[in-house]
């Protein structure tokens, strides 16, 4: 029975080897179709843009200030587009920041581990919802509360009600992230804080949120990126009047809607509204991954490590 076992060692060592170099292609396999997938991506944003910037002034796209793809006389001035996204998402921080930090704060440091495991779960729920239902939500009962209690003259579409429901839809991205980093943090540096006869109070704020500055940072960044990004919810509750102001009670159009607009209508492949899409899609790329670069140098600059 000894030599039989020996005679087949070679054998099995053979077919580990195959399984093993089977197994790493398919991991090469699969890390090669992302990139590739991003590339691809990447040049037909950049081709089909520079197509459009071949009719268009790159100087009139980034620094006119007025976007009109379906009227004549046509204009394709970006800045309208940039301003309603960013001013939306601004309005989404300012509600998911403060109450997801708030959230994570109590989630890690007050809440005993059954509340947690049920409190964290059903705030994970709300990333799952589609978020067209986001902007029905806007539309039935943002937009009608806001008018019933402190803007009576507010519009069926607004800046303001994509914003508030923005906010909603980010607001367990900065909890579930901020939480992560907050339980991150060692617990010597709890006991440590807790000795020197700091309260439970003062150690988060003095402690663990310094601590965990670099996650938390990160946190509010994707949730940036994800709101500048953000489509269906925007275009049912902000509308799709693209014009240049800052007063959040109006009705807007960001980049992401402009998109959907000419997507699902009957513009020609070959027309200038058609390559506008691409250009628009183009800068939305670069805002975003420009965020993304923003929260990963974040994390790599002000990260804490711990022995």
């Amino acid at each position: 029975m000894a030599g039989v076992s020996t005679a087949h060692r070679p054998d099995s060592a053979a077919t580990t080897r195959r399984g093993e170099a089977l197994i790493e292609f398919l991991l090469r396999a699969s890390a090669a179709i992302g990139i590739i997938t991003t590339v691809g991506i990447v040049t037909v944003l950049l081709v089909e843009a520079i197509f459009f910037f071949g009719e268009v002034s790159p100087v009139d796209f980034f620094t006119g200030t007025r976007w009109s793809a379906s009227i004549l006389p046509y204009a394709f001035g970006v800045i309208p587009l940039i301003t309603s996204t960013l001013m939306i998402a601004f309005i989404a921080l300012v509600l998911a920041v403060p109450l997801g930090v708030l959230a994570a704060v109590w989630m890690s440091e007050f809440a005993s581990q059954r509340v947690r495991s049920i409190i964290k779960p059903v705030l994970e729920i709300l990333a799952g919802i589609p978020t067209i239902v986001y902007g029905f939500f806007a539309i039935t009962v943002i937009t009608p509360l806001l008018k019933a209690t402190i803007l009576p003259d507010l519009g069926t579409f607004s800046a303001l009600s994509a914003g508030i429901v923005v906010g909603i839809l980010v607001l367990p991205l900065v909890a579930s992230l901020t939480e992560d980093a907050l339980r991150a943090v060692p617990r010597g540096l709890r006991e440590g804080s807790y000795a020197l006869g700091a309260t439970r109070w003062e150690t988060v704020r003095r402690v663990l949120l310094p601590a965990a500055l670099s996650g938390i940072a990160a946190a509010v960044i994707l949730a940036m990126s994800r709101a500048v990004g953000e489509t269906m919810a925007v275009v049912l509750a902000a509308g799709t009047n693209p014009q240049l102001t800052l007063n959040p009670t109006e009705s807007v159009q960001t980049m992401t809607a402009f998109i959907v607009q000419i997507s699902l209508g009957d513009t020609p492949a070959e027309s200038i509204q058609f390559k506008a899409l691409f250009a628009v899609g183009a800068t939305l790329f670069a805002i975003t991954f420009t965020l993304n670069l923003i929260s990963a140098w974040l994390v790599a600059r002000y990260r804490n490590v711990y022995e």
